[in-house]
C-alpha cells in the first residue's frame, strides 16, 4: 500500500476502539485501533491494519498502533494523535468556554498555526503535585518497568539517560500521547520511539499480566517524549485536553490515594 497523501495539510489521527462522536474538522481522522484484532468494529473508520501496520499489537501497545500507521502510511505536512475521549482545546479563550465540548476543540488551522509557530503542540502538562513522576508510576502500576526503559536507553541511546532520569525525579510530565508535530518531527519521534519499545517488550515478562496490566508498553511510551523533545532541543505549545464526557474526579482521586497510601493497585479496563 502506498502511503496516503489526503490533500490536507493537517491530519490527526484519532484513536478510537468504538463508534464514536467525532470532530467535524476535516483536519481529524478516525482510526481504528486495533482493527487486526477487532475488524469490522468502527464503521466508516480508518482501519489501523491497512499497509505498514502493527494493530495486532494493541492489546499492549493502545494507541500506539494508531501512531504506528499514521508514521508509515500517511503524508501530510503537520500530523498527530489524540484520542476519541480526550482532544486537544483550542487556544481560543472564548471558544474553551463553549457549552458543547466538541466546539471547545482545536481546529487543523490552530494546529497548523501553533505547530508552524513551535514544531509541536502537546497536551497541558500533568502535575503530580506529591510525588515523582517515578513514585506515581510505581504506585499505581510496575515500577520496574521504567527501570527497564532505563537500561533499554542506556544500552540502545544513552545520551537520553540523564533527560529520562530529571523526568523520573521531576513531578510533571506531558502524558497521553497526544501531539501535533510538524511531519519532519514527527517521524524523527516514531522512528526513535518504536525501537526502544520493541527493545523493552523483550526485556519485560509480559506472562501473567491482566489485560488491563499488559498495556504496560503504551503507558511506559508516555513518559518518553519528555526526553526526546530535551534531548533534541524541540520546542513546543501546550493546550488544555478537552473531554467529550464528563471527568469521575471523585474516583480518579479515591483511586490514587488507594495506591499511593494503601498499596492498592489501578484495576479498569481500558
Amino acid at each position: 500500500m502506498d502511503r496516503i497523501a489526503l490533500n490536507r495539510d493537517v491530519v490527526i489521527g484519532i484513536a478510537a476502539h468504538k463508534p464514536y462522536r467525532m470532530p467535524a474538522d476535516a483536519a481529524y481522522l478516525p482510526v481504528h485501533v486495533g482493527a487486526a484484532l477487532n475488524p469490522g468494529a468502527c464503521p466508516g473508520f480508518q482501519p489501523d491494519d491497512e499497509g505498514e501496520s502493527i494493530s495486532a499489537l494493541n492489546a499492549s501497545y493502545s494507541e500506539l498502533t494508531g501512531l504506528y500507521w499514521l508514521w508509515r502510511n500517511v503524508d501530510a505536512d503537520v500530523k498527530g494523535l489524540v484520542h476519541y475521549r480526550r482532544l486537544l482545546g483550542s487556544p481560543d479563550p472564548a471558544r474553551r468556554r463553549a457549552e458543547d465540548p466538541f466546539d471547545r476543540v482545536a481546529t487543523g488551522e490552530e494546529l497548523r498555526s501553533l505547530v508552524e509557530a513551535k514544531g509541536v503542540v502537546l497536551a497541558k502538562r500533568r502535575n503530580y503535585y506529591i510525588e515523582t513522576v517515578y513514585d506515581h508510576y510505581s504506585h499505581t502500576f510496575d515500577g520496574s518497568q521504567f527501570d527497564a526503559c532505563r537500561g533499554v536507553l542506556s544500552d540502545m541511546c544513552p545520551e537520553y539517560v540523564p533527560a529520562w532520569d530529571r523526568l523520573m525525579r521531576s513531578r510533571s510530565a506531558h502524558i497521553y500521547n497526544m501531539f501535533a508535530m510538524r511531519a519532519d518531527l514527527f517521524d524523527a519521534y516514531c522512528a526513535w520511539l518504536f525501537p526502544v519499545l520493541e527493545e523493552l517488550a523483550r526485556r519485560v515478562d509480559a506472562s501473567g499480566m491482566t489485560s488491563f496490566e499488559a498495556r504496560w508498553p503504551g503507558r511506559v511510551s508516555e513518559r518518553l517524549l519528555d526526553p526526546w523533545l530535551e534531548v533534541n532541543g524541540v520546542g513546543y505549545a501546550e493546550l488544555p485536553v478537552v473531554s467529550p464526557e464528563p471527568v469521575d474526579w471523585p474516583s480518579k482521586i479515591k483511586g490514587f490515594l488507594a495506591a499511593k497510601f494503601l498499596g492498592k493497585k489501578y484495576e479498569k479496563s481500558f
